[in-house]
């Protein structure tokens, strides 16, 4: 009796770990300052790749990517919100928007502080793959120079849909994050060489998600980021 519940309990917190893996892994995936640091978000100018455009954006233009990568992103059409979350929930009309935001702010917690750990297991399958590659190569300058990234993730102040549309059957959606976060770089010894660990910065983060309308695979995929 007692060997037959020590084996239950075993079985029982494996589903539990195992369902708590996936949720990390999808959880995109419900159909319903002046640092020098290494920023996801800064500005460079180039032509983008096709498949990190927005419906309509023109073929090159100004765009942010992590810096010291050369894979920019051009600066999306001006499409009505509304007409384009109509376009998204006529290909998915599963398609829901508080469901959406909530899990693209718990991915962007999940993404900012992956990226300052060198978290690269938790980063992937958030990312597409252009933009992992970026965030990866970053990562390694990173710890090729022996500096380490601290964020502290203060809180996200607002998380708002901003632009959505319909590029064949993938479904684009940008989100407007603003939050307030502190971050600092450190040399191998400690000392702090960029950033200050003392001063909370606000910051305005446009993130773009993507998904394949026609798939079964219900995840979205971070495949733009941009700032003003």
């Amino acid at each position: 009796m007692g060997g037959d519940f020590h084996v239950g309990s075993i079985i029982f917190f494996a589903i539990v770990a195992l369902f708590l893996v996936f949720r990390l892994r999808g959880v995109l995936g419900r159909r319903t300052g002046q640092e020098r640091y290494r920023d996801p978000f800064a500005q460079r100018s180039g032509p983008p790749p096709a498949s990190a455009r927005m419906p309509g954006a023109p073929p090159e233009g100004r765009g942010p990517v992590i810096e010291g990568t050369a894979t920019p992103v051009a600066e999306p059409a001006h499409v009505p919100l509304a007409a384009g979350l109509a376009r998204v929930k006529a290909a998915d009309r599963s398609f829901d928007e508080r469901g959406f935001l909530k899990g693209a702010r718990g991915a962007f917690e999940i993404i900012v502080n992956a990226f300052a750990a060198g978290d690269t297991a938790a980063l992937k399958p958030l990312l597409s793959a252009d933009v992992y590659r970026s965030f990866a190569e970053a990562i390694q300058q990173r710890q090729a120079a022996k500096e380490t990234h601290e964020t502290n993730l203060v809180t996200v102040k607002d998380c708002d849909l901003v632009e959505a549309g319909i590029e064949g059957n993938t479904a684009f959606v940008t989100v407007k994050f603003v939050s307030d976060q502190v971050n600092v770089t450190r040399a191998a010894d400690g000392t702090a060489t960029d950033g200050d660990p003392d001063r909370v910065v606000e910051k305005t983060d446009f993130w773009t998600f993507s998904r394949d309308t026609g798939s079964r695979d219900p995840n979205w995929q971070l495949v733009a980021t941009r700032s003003p």
